[in-house]
């Protein structure tokens, strides 16, 4: 009997000329797409690395001929840019904690078929996704609320995401019925069953909308403009757009000249730093994405 290994080969060995053809565009486009992709962000790297003297000489290019670390070190001893990282943490790390408590609740809440008035809950969520009260409105509820210069302004207007919503509802929906009957035979409340048995059968899913939420958070910067007035509470991504803007090199303190670093370099430093936590932790989710939003995607 042939074995699996000898019917790969043999399955190989028949590729025909066209096929090959299509494997070396396929991977060729991919590659090109991918560097294309790369190029932007190397370019900025690349720029914050670029001395003062590089600059001068030759200007940006994507391999600097002569190195220099001024622009970060100048950015880890700028206590703006500290403070800024450390808003952005506190904003980032709260307001998902929010998010995700939120929107599991009423998910839970919402994929009971027993609920009363579930479906006009519903059809609420989903006008929500349509229509947006805007700006304005918002703005006013949230002053009456007595939110402005606080914190909780940044994340009670956005807790939960209906789309997010949606999506974890249809994922409890698929759960089996009988693991909930068996956790009431067994005395279990519905908070225990939400909890003990419904959010660690769901990690594939909340863990990705951790990540959505997260991310959120940490690139958003014009509801802390329309809301945040005090400086001293801004996030971090708010002093990149204003950096980037006024074309400045520093963040209003005069640390700068003795680093002998262009403003250029600054920003590009900025913004590399500002990216960086980011891309360090999505890898560890990333795995997660795919098959969290599909499996709550397919069931309505």
């Amino acid at each position: 009997m042939q074995t699996h290994a000898a019917r790969r080969s043999g399955l190989r060995s028949r590729r025909t000329f066209g096929g090959w053809l299509y494997d070396a565009f396929h991977y060729g486009f991919l590659t090109l797409f991918t560097l294309l992709t790369l190029v932007p962000f190397l370019y900025i790297i690349a720029g914050s690395l670029t001395s003062a003297e590089a600059m001068q000489s030759n200007g940006f290019a994507l391999l600097p001929s002569q190195l220099s670390f001024g622009a970060y070190r100048y950015l880890l001893h700028s206590e703006t840019m500290l403070r800024g990282f450390g808003v952005s943490f506190y904003i980032t790390a709260l307001g998902t904690f929010v998010n995700i408590l939120f929107t599991v609740l009423m998910a839970y809440a919402i994929a009971r078929r027993d609920l009363f008035g579930r479906r006009a809950i519903m059809l609420m969520v989903i006008f929500s996704m349509l229509f947006s009260g805007g700006m304005i409105p918002t703005f006013l509820i949230v002053k009456t609320m007595g939110l402005l210069d606080s914190y909780w302004s940044l994340i009670v207007p956005g807790a939960i995401s209906a789309f997010n919503l949606i999506v974890l509802k249809n994922f409890f929906q698929q759960l089996p019925d009988g693991l909930e009957e068996s956790a009431k035979i067994d005395g279990c409340n519905d908070v225990g069953i939400l909890f003990r048995i419904v959010v660690p059968l769901s990690l594939p899913a909340i863990a990705t909308f951790v990540m959505f939420y997260a991310v959120g958070h940490w690139n958003s910067y014009f509801t802390a403009i329309l809301y945040i007035n005090d400086t001293e509470k801004w996030p971090l991504q708010v002093l990149v757009r204003q950096l980037i803007i006024l074309s400045q090199g520093g963040l209003g303190e005069s640390g700068q000249d003795s680093f002998n670093i262009p403003a250029k370099s600054v920003n590009m430093a900025m913004i590399v730093l500002s990216t960086l936590p980011i891309l360090l932790v999505y890898p560890f989710l990333q795995k997660h994405f795919a098959q969290g939003v599909l499996l709550g995607s397919v069931k309505g």
